[in-house]
């Protein structure tokens, strides 16, 4: 899942919203710094309400993660986006075509979503513009593995440049992925992905109740047989 998927249940709990994007935005940050769920936990029941809200907001995106990834339709759209990105990318025998496939059916669902409930997306922004950046980056460097001041930089970034705008339109996307590409050092994408993404955008489509659908028989996140969880 993405930042909308995540989070566009949680509209009326702004830190919990916040702690939905909270491993998505460490991604962009602070690539070494991570949240566990067993640090989180420790969070939940502390009196201060608004790092309550925040390790819950994180355990919820954790929780979605594990079972989203474990869904049939990711584990094949996926797989068939990685085929048919190798085949628009010949040349490329990088681990970038499987990258790929694996955000693009993310953030596509993001798309998907956004197109569906436009007015949801502005309610997203406006929740997230009540919280106090330094409030939040307090909060995580609380139960973080590491310690970082970049984050309550960032946030004001992320509400001025509201990328989730750009997903449902090819051109903006493929701006928005050569950002990714070059955060990761990749290489950046060719316009020939523009032929790509009208149909990946309906396969995404097509498949979006199966994507949001948990699989009855995933384990709960204290099963041990569910394996190593974040």
């Amino acid at each position: 899942m993405n930042y909308f998927a995540h989070g566009r249940d949680h509209l009326h709990r702004p830190y919990f919203l916040a702690g939905t994007a909270i491993p998505d935005l460490l991604s962009v940050v602070d690539r070494r710094m991570r949240v566990r769920r067993r640090h989180a936990q420790t969070f939940l029941d502390q009196p201060d309400v608004l790092c309550a809200e925040v390790a819950a907001g994180i355990l919820q995106h954790l929780d979605d993660d594990r079972w989203f990834h474990q869904t049939r339709a990711f584990a094949e759209l996926s797989l068939q986006f990685t085929r048919d990105l190798r085949a628009v990318l010949p040349e490329d025998d990088s681990y970038r075509p499987s990258f790929l496939g694996h955000i693009l059916v993310e953030i596509l669902l993001d798309a998907v979503l956004i197109e569906q409930q436009p007015e949801r997306l502005d309610a997203y922004y406006a929740a997230f513009e009540t919280i106090d950046p330094r409030v939040l980056s307090d909060a995580v460097n609380r139960m973080a593995s590491r310690r970082s001041d970049t984050l309550a930089a960032f946030i004001p970034r992320f509400l001025s440049e509201r990328f989730l705008y750009d997903y449902p339109d090819d051109a903006k996307l493929l701006g928005r992925l050569n950002h990714v590409m070059r955060r990761v050092k990749l290489t950046p994408l060719p316009s020939s992905i523009l032929e790509f993404l009208p149909p990946a955008r309906s396969e995404v489509r097509a498949r979006r109740v199966e994507l949001l659908s948990p699989d009855p028989n995933t384990p709960s996140p204290s099963d041990p047989s569910g394996g190593t969880l974040s």
